[in-house]
């Protein structure tokens, strides 16, 4: 099966370049800066990449995709971005009970399967990479993985993901609030202790809100509201005394 754009995503002008074997789609993609609107696929990826330097297994039978976009808004809001491609994929694994775990990783039963990684390029390029295991994951990871378990395709998948972006980044062209409530309504553990894993140390609290600019509002067990930025989330241990 071809790998191809969806119906919407044709319409409204986007570009796919499908490819057999790359370093990473993120890569490819960032080396296109100046184009506009360019999805770049792969069969499998050599030199896979996630959040901080992490690898990203990335063997066939998975789906590898990075979408290249000229200036979509002000610098200031392209951490945004992070938010809109969760939903993004959300949309296209249904009916797939999926949530989102902050600020971008989707999970099946408290397990990893999707990986989003935002970058930026020359010319104010931004490249969303998005990883979604289809048929297999990894095993020893930090935070357990799952997948798909076979149920689509990852040409099938690709389709999908690519309409669903169409929406979600019109949505995201009018204002992040209704993005921040519609990640708000998929959220995991909202409501819930947990633990946010920062460069240097790990902080713990209820995971209370997100603000307007899309920072995790952690209730620490002082009582004061900690704005997170950046951080891996992670379930509370249940020893743990919480706020």
């Amino acid at each position: 099966m071809a790998t191809a754009l969806g119906p919407r995503a044709a319409s409204a002008g986007f570009r796919l370049l499908s490819l057999d074997t790359v370093a990473s789609t993120n890569i490819e993609a960032l080396a296109r800066a100046g184009e506009d609107r360019l999805w770049v696929t792969a069969r499998e990826q050599t030199a896979g990449r996630g959040r901080r330097g992490r690898s990203w297994a990335s063997q066939p039978g998975n789906l590898y995709a990075s979408l290249l976009l000229q200036t979509p808004a002000a610098t200031a809001r392209c951490p945004e971005l992070s938010f809109v491609a969760a939903l993004a994929v959300h949309d296209a694994v249904a009916p797939v009970a999926a949530r989102i775990k902050w600020p971008n990783d989707l999970l099946i039963e408290g397990r990893k399967f999707t990986g989003i990684l935002i970058e930026s390029g020359r010319d104010n390029a931004v490249v969303i990479g998005i990883g979604v295991n289809c048929a297999h994951h990894p095993d020893g990871t930090d935070y357990p993985a799952s997948d798909l378990d076979g149920r689509f395709l990852p040409e099938q998948l690709f389709a999908a993901l690519s309409d669903a972006m169409v929406l979600r980044l019109g949505q995201w062209q009018d204002g992040f609030a209704s993005i921040r409530a519609d990640w708000l309504a998929r959220a995991s553990g909202l409501g819930e202790a947990i633990d946010v894993r920062l460069p240097n140390s790990t902080i713990s609290g209820l995971f209370e809100d997100l603000d307007e600019a899309g920072r995790l509002m952690l209730r620490l067990p002082d009582g004061r509201l900690e704005p997170i930025a950046a951080g891996d989330v992670f379930p509370l241990v249940r020893e743990k005394v919480t706020a």
